[in-house]
């Protein structure tokens, strides 16, 4: 169930939100990542993902988010769990005023790269690209929240 902006806005400034993060690794070991549109991490790279609606169940909100956000629609059984992370930021969605908290649970997924040959560019993601551990660990374009999946995995 989507809300009205109001309602949201409240929901945002009152309680954590949670997310589904999905950790994509290609043939390569390559991390898939989207350059996001919106606010919060507006313009940095990020994995794809999105929020849990109200009511609806944990599979069905990955399925929904891995069609939307990949493409295509897989089930949480083929995913591996990484962990919660909680992120918080000083701005939401709707503007700079309301910081947001997200308890972010983070799947990793193992595809390969012809499996998202049709990456949806959306009101979410302005471009996808892949890359190495190395290179997003380094960059100052992928967001700290992203990274600490990267940093998980290396360990």
């Amino acid at each position: 169930m989507f809300l009205e902006q109001k309602t949201f806005e409240t929901v945002i400034d009152s309680t954590p939100l949670v997310s589904i993060d999905l950790v994509v690794l290609n043939e390569n070991n390559e991390a898939l990542l989207g350059q996001r549109l919106n606010r919060p991490a507006e313009g940095f790279w990020f994995v794809p993902g999105g929020r849990i609606l109200k009511n609806e169940s944990l599979a069905d909100a990955f399925k929904r988010l891995t069609l939307n956000e990949l493409g295509i629609e897989l089930e949480l059984s083929i995913a591996e769990l990484l962990g919660p992370y909680d992120h918080f930021y000083d701005d939401c969605v709707f503007n700079d005023k309301i910081k947001t908290h997200y308890v972010a649970i983070a799947y990793v997924l193992r595809l390969t790269k012809q499996q998202l040959d049709a990456l949806p560019l959306n009101e979410q993601h302005a471009a996808y690209k892949w890359l190495s551990f190395d290179e997003l660990l380094k960059s100052s374009a992928v967001h700290k929240h992203t990274k600490w999946y990267f940093e998980a995995l290396t360990k």
